[in-house]
């Protein structure tokens, strides 16, 4: 599963690096209402939510949903202009002015992404006359909740009031907080974007996507960027452009934007802890599918707690050197143990640092 970028046709001159306060208000509301994604945020999500108004805490729970399950385009109204090359405005004010000058349609089809009701690679169609298209919207949102059926109501009845509202509302939100967040954050943000874009006149869109993530690639003979994500999608830059931007709050987020019709983005953490190469789906299917066998998680437990050989394993666990060979191969393919030989003795142990990675929850159940 990937997300693919079309960029035949796309120049240089078309390849933009640069932040977005919009963006990052976005990532920040996320932030605030899903810190369990951000353990790294905990400390300014607490301390934010301490001081915030509850009149305005109570409206940022009206919309929530545009942020906190998916991460709505409407963050991003630049790529949705006339020509697909626009670039975000320099401060709040101006990219809000941008969402303003997205079209009824744009606004209340991106609003609508958390419904699920995708129209990124679906035929042109109007959505606010399409009877038929609003009420699959409102069943849609219908599961999600009757607070997510007011809000589609109020954005498939009256457009301009809800973006006027949601305008407001990040407004507010840039008072109360974001503003004194964002100075603190647009210097490193700012530099991060330099840097990219020297490695992009140097060294070529290749390193500078290599430099991004180690699971975004790019196929220069077929002129194709993956992004390697538990998710299936696809977009050209067309005659548009490509944009690619940094954000500080977004970790561990990697998020692609490929709605149809608007210029292809590509958002990036510029810090995050770990290694640097994240491991591929195919590795997480791999390390995943490996540690779903009751066996082998029992195998795990023991090889936690030191290094054993082939028949030490089979002798603690009343099976044969084969049958526990079998198991061994599973988690060295998957990456999930190490092996080292000592004289004529072969050793099999846990990487505790790989593993560590999947979630504490196993860590502590194999050395409970």
């Amino acid at each position: 599963m990937s997300v693919r970028i079309d960029i035949t046709g796309l120049t240089p001159d078309r390849i933009h690096v640069v932040p977005s306060p919009l963006n990052e208000l976005g990532m920040a509301l996320h932030a605030l209402s899903e810190p369990g994604h951000h353990p790294g945020l905990q400390g300014w999500a607490t301390a934010v939510s301490a001081r915030l108004d509850p009149c305005l805490a109570d409206r940022m729970c009206e919309a929530d949903f545009l942020w906190r399950s998916t991460f709505s385009d409407v963050f991003a109204p630049f790529a949705g202009l006339p020509g697909r090359n626009a670039l975000p405005g320099e401060t709040l004010a101006e990219e809000l002015d941008q969402l303003d000058r997205l079209t009824d349609e744009q606004f209340v089809d991106a609003a609508l992404e958390f419904t699920c009701q995708s129209t990124n690679g679906e035929p042109d169609r109007n959505i606010l006359a399409d009877p038929a298209v609003q009420q699959r919207a409102l069943d849609l949102a219908a599961a999600r909740g009757p607070h997510q059926v007011r809000f589609t109501r109020r954005l498939l009845d009256d457009p301009p009031a809800v973006r006027t509202w949601l305008r407001g509302l990040l407004q507010d939100c840039d008072e109360a907080f974001f503003a004194d967040t964002w100075a603190r954050l647009s210097h490193q943000l700012a530099a991060d974007a330099r840097h990219k874009t020297e490695l992009l006149r140097r060294k070529g869109l290749g390193e500078a996507l290599k430099s991004i993530s180690g699971v975004v690639s790019l196929d220069e003979s077929v002129r194709r960027i993956t992004i390697d994500k538990i998710t299936d999608g696809h977009t050209a830059t067309g005659h548009g452009g490509l944009v690619l931007m940094p954000t500080s709050l977004g970790w561990p987020h990697l998020m692609v934007l490929h709605r149809k019709g608007w210029q292809a983005l590509i958002t990036y953490p510029v810090s995050a802890p770990g290694l640097a190469a994240p491991p591929t789906v195919e590795q997480l299917t791999r390390r995943m599918a490996a540690l779903a066998h009751p066996v082998r998680m029992r195998l795990c437990r023991h090889l936690a707690r030191g290094s054993y050989t082939t028949g030490e394993l089979a002798d603690a666990h009343g099976m044969t050197a084969p049958e526990i060979s079998r198991h061994l191969t599973v988690l060295k393919k998957a990456e999930l143990i190490t092996t080292r030989r000592r004289g004529r003795y072969v050793q099999h142990q846990l990487d505790i640092s790989v593993v560590s990675r999947l979630g504490s929850d196993f860590i502590e159940g194999v050395l409970r």
